[in-house]
């Protein structure tokens, strides 16, 4: 089947696309919040062209998975995610995650596909790890005012955050001079909306509080870190300088002038250098 569900341990419906052919090297994508796997589309569709398998998925409560009232943190998510690849038994897979999707294949890899050798590497792009939020151990975090702020935000008009989110600092259209792609936008607010609030709120937690670093120490796949160095959403110094350093295997790539949302606004780039690394 090229699309379909996997139920979790805890009876939760995933959902998941699985194209290309059953016998080449397989990709696991792994989106951002509040979004879902249609935000891979640029990506899937350039690798299957490439004669790559491509899988991505819908965090729960994202999307067309199903939207249940519990399980919104980063081992619920990693959870899910090793059921995707355990039934469809990907073996020697990619898996690249981007923002809040760095975090779940960051869970993932160190505590699923790692252990059971299905991962050959992993891609952290624009990612949340080791945390977001402010703390004694990192200072240069964010405060947590500010996911605070989201959480009103999202509360009180979530129709409207979101759209303010996209048009605004995820893809750096508030940047003067930038070109504001409208399609891109709206698509960017019907994946969010096509979610839960409950989702989309509890998540809030998941991808800015999640200390990540015994994660990262873990992993010894070769390790590709891709970010934008005018990324809005995450302090990209801090991440960036912590991935490097607490990964074993690490490549790093900083893309001057990138917004958080490079995968989708500068795909051709991204796409050739992550086709390099695979390859590699």
């Amino acid at each position: 089947m090229s699309s379909g569900f996997v139920k979790t341990t805890d009876g939760t419906d995933i959902f998941y696309k699985d194209w290309g052919p059953k016998a080449a090297q397989p990709i696991m994508f792994h989106h951002g919040w509040p979004l879902s796997s249609d935000d891979w589309d640029a990506q899937m569709l350039f690798f299957l062209a490439q004669g790559f398998r491509v899988v991505a998925h819908d965090r729960r409560g994202h999307g067309r998975s199903a939207q249940v009232d519990s399980g919104h943190d980063m081992d619920h998510y990693a959870s899910d995610a090793d059921a995707v690849a355990r039934h469809l038994d990907l073996k020697n897979a990619v898996h690249i995650g981007h923002s809040t999707g760095g975090g779940e294949v960051a869970r993932y890899v160190a505590q699923h596909g790692q252990p059971q050798g299905r991962v050959a590497k992993a891609v952290l792009v624009s990612a949340v790890p080791p945390i977001m939020v402010k703390t004694e151990r990192y200072p240069g975090g964010l405060p947590i005012a500010v996911f605070d702020g989201f959480r009103s935000a999202l509360a009180a008009n979530r129709a409207q955050f979101f759209r303010d989110v996209a048009a605004g600092p995820f893809y750096g259209f508030n940047r003067p001079g930038a070109t504001v792609m409208e399609p891109v936008i709206d698509n960017w607010w019907r994946q969010g909306m096509t979610g839960s609030a409950l989702a989309h709120y509890a998540g809030i937690k998941a991808f800015s509080e999640t200390d990540q670093t015994d994660d990262l120490k873990a992993i010894t796949v070769p390790t590709l870190v891709m970010q934008g160095d005018d990324d809005q959403v995450v302090p990209y110094q801090n991440a960036v300088e912590l991935q490097a350093k607490l990964l074993p295997n690490a490549t790093m790539k900083l893309y001057k002038g990138y917004s958080h949302g490079m995968l989708t606004v500068n795909a051709d780039v991204l796409n050739a250098d992550l086709l390099a690394f695979i390859r590699g």
